[in-house]
């Protein structure tokens, strides 16, 4: 007979760093058979929590109970081992060894023969595994550099389920992947309630917590607002229990500003390694333009192409008339990227919040003599952190003491600082909470109000439709449809073009 009841208790949990108090007095009990959520902005406690219950790190204060003992786990490696896995929302594979390494790191001892590590059979556990739930995008051989973000999100989800766990955490995972990605992840989810295990699920899209989970806890501020059950989920209620005040649903633009007839951007027939043969489009002088489709479309290698990253074979991409051929003109000609993958291509983590946003004023805040004037850097950096409100403990802190709402403000604090005149964002608000959302999407009407140009790259249609003037489809690297801003643009009218 199956086991029923309470698997985990957090009891009066608290957690400082320092001065700054991240959980206070948090306490909730997870039933078997559950999916349980935690939903709250950037910075609420919810990731806190969770790397906590997963032997990340310890609390200041507060006791747990695991499957009625306590628990007090010393590290991942050790709760991996005695029934928790977690998922972690940063990058959690190394990209230079195999997908089968990556799946058994840490328990290369399973497969040793005295010394050595019997490489053969570790590659065909690892295979069988895959196999067995269904993933056929790559092979346990393959080194991992060789997959996309997405599919090594899906390795670490695989390397998860091979223990079976009792509680499976998934910690901002879902916005990393396609809808392939997600529908993977659901799976597990479903396949953790049958076996009567559980799932402590964070995520930051209202809908998909709304339609995943069976209970609900808020986190404000480090304290439990509220717990909902599935029957009492009402988005606007839940949106003021996160932020502490109303967030209507419309937080979408409400104008129907267009946009000038100059060309400021063009990708005129471009081809590139991946994904794209003979690809043109244009943006305009105070538009905001949307790329939309499934993410293997092509529209991410649309935006690396546009700012310099990836190599162009033939075509030209021109900015005000003047070929964009690296990133470096790029920016000399006051374009500006937001990648999707954040943590990785926009951001040094290991340096702080000052040297990312100052990194692109060097010439800026240079004297006539060509030496950097720490004054003009200091204003050029405050000024972002105070205009973008950006919370920190202050600005010499490393960019990965802050949560995903945060460092994402910093990647467009070093934008806005260069007064960047055409963005590209490529799904910028991805990963980061309800609040941010509201305020970066205002953000992006103000740009558009001042002349500046966007391409929004977005797997949201509803994020697309409720920004953009004009909406581009792609499937395959071609484009699939042009529509314009109007009351009959749906995610109905769109999703035949993409699929």
């Amino acid at each position: 007979m199956a086991e029923s009841g309470t698997l985990l208790e957090v009891r009066n949990m608290d957690k400082n760093f320092g001065v700054t108090v991240a959980l206070k007095d948090v306490s909730f009990s997870l039933e078997r058979g559950l999916v349980y959520g935690l939903i709250g902005e950037n910075g609420s406690g919810k990731s806190t929590v969770s790397s906590i219950i997963a032997g990340m790190q310890e609390a200041t204060r507060g006791e747990m109970v695991f499957k009625g003992k306590p628990w007090k786990p010393s590290s991942m490696l050790f709760a991996q081992q005695n029934g928790i896995g977690m998922v972690v929302q940063e990058a959690g594979t190394i990209p230079n060894i195999t997908i089968a390494e990556n799946i058994f790191l840490g328990h290369e001892k399973m497969f040793s023969k005295g010394p050595f590590v019997d490489r053969k059979k570790l590659v065909q556990t690892a295979q069988r595994l895959l196999d067995k739930l269904g993933i056929t995008e790559f092979r346990a051989e393959q080194k991992t550099y060789e997959i996309d973000m997405q599919m090594r999100k899906i390795i670490e989800i695989t390397k998860c389920m091979y223990w079976e766990p009792e509680l499976l955490i998934i910690d901002e995972t879902s916005t990393a992947l396609s809808f392939e990605g997600r529908v993977f992840l659901y799976r597990m989810l479903e396949e953790q309630k049958k076996n009567n295990r559980s799932v402590l699920f964070i995520s930051h899209d209202l809908d998909e917590m709304c339609q995943q989970c069976d209970k609900l806890t808020v986190l404000r501020d480090g304290v439990i607002i509220g717990t909902l059950d599935k029957s009492e989920y009402e988005q606007n209620m839940i949106r003021k229990m996160m932020v502490g005040r109303e967030i209507k649903g419309d937080y979408y633009r409400n104008d129907n500003d267009g946009y000038a007839e100059e060309v400021v951007l063009k990708a005129d027939c471009i081809t590139t390694m991946n994904d794209l043969l003979c690809f043109s489009l244009k943006l305009h002088k105070g538009e905001i333009l949307g790329l939309g489709g499934l993410s293997q479309c092509g529209m991410h290698t649309v935006g690396r192409a546009l700012f310099g990253i990836d190599k162009i074979l033939d075509g030209k991409v021109l900015a005000n008339g003047k070929e964009i051929t690296n990133p470096r003109k790029a920016i000399d000609n006051k374009m500006g990227y937001v990648s999707k993958n954040r943590d990785t291509e926009s951001l040094g983590l290991s340096a702080s919040i000052f040297e990312n946003i100052a990194s692109t004023g060097f010439g800026i805040n240079r004297w006539k003599l060509g030496l950097i004037s720490s004054r003009k850097e200091n204003n050029y950096v405050d000024k972002q952190i105070e205009d973008l409100s950006i919370k920190c403990a202050g600005k010499h802190y490393n960019v990965n003491t802050l949560s995903g709402g945060n460092k994402q403000k910093v990647v467009f604090g070093k934008w806005m600082a260069s007064d960047a005149q055409i963005l590209i964002l490529d799904c910028p608000t991805r990963g980061i909470d309800v609040g941010v959302k509201a305020s970066m999407y205002r953000l992006f009407s103000e740009m558009k109000k001042a002349g500046k140009s966007i391409i929004l790259i977005s797997e949201e249609l509803q994020e697309i439709i409720g920004m953009c003037d004009r909406i581009i489809m792609m499937k395959d690297g071609k484009i699939t449809c042009e529509k314009l801003r109007g009351p009959e643009l749906t995610e109905h009218s769109l999703i035949d073009y993409m699929i």
